[in-house]
């Protein structure tokens, strides 16, 4: 097995501590979340720049724990992060090394997310709204929103995985 250098864990240590930070601001401050969401995944690609496995598994693990703690325990509100939003960098990582068919990652990584959102949306917060509508329709209205918001979110995620790449290679230089 090879070891791990002191650079990889400053990096997973650094991943760890700006995720960890992002969500619980996120919780917070409520109207922030979902950012928070997004930021702490942004964050947790770097480990994986280095092709840290277990940096980043560190990092996502701890992040989850230290969450959980800050954010005085109220585990509902990470939940979208432990399901989806901070195991989809290293799907993405994945998916490049195993060289897997992009549009059926993007379909299992959309089945993903669409089944986070409703398992958040029914089981975890139990939300009705007052539009009876949306009440009635809202697998296929998560199908289809969903659908399109994880298509700008993966291809977004994707672009900032190279910016991160650019960024660890220079900073590993000097």
């Amino acid at each position: 097995m090879k070891k791990i250098s002191a650079y990889e864990i400053a990096l997973s240590a650094l991943s760890c501590a700006l995720s960890t930070l992002f969500l619980t601001l996120g919780v917070y401050s409520g109207f922030f979340l979902f950012t928070a969401y997004l930021l702490a995944s942004i964050a947790l690609i770097l480990p994986l720049c280095k092709r840290s496995w277990r940096g980043y598994l560190f990092a996502y693990v701890v992040t989850c724990l230290l969450s959980l703690l800050f954010a005085s325990f109220r585990f509902w509100e990470l939940i979208p992060f432990a399901m989806f939003f901070g195991l989809h960098p290293l799907v993405n990582e994945l998916q490049l090394k195993l060289k897997i068919n992009r549009w059926l990652a993007f379909f299992v990584k959309a089945v993903w997310f669409d089944g986070t959102v409703y398992f958040t949306w029914k089981l975890v917060f139990a939300i009705t709204t007052p539009v009876a509508f949306v009440n009635q329709y809202i697998l296929p209205i998560i199908l289809v929103v969903g659908t399109l918001v994880f298509l700008a979110y993966d291809y977004f995620m994707f672009k900032w995985r190279v910016w991160a790449n650019g960024l660890v290679s220079r900073i590993s230089k000097k």
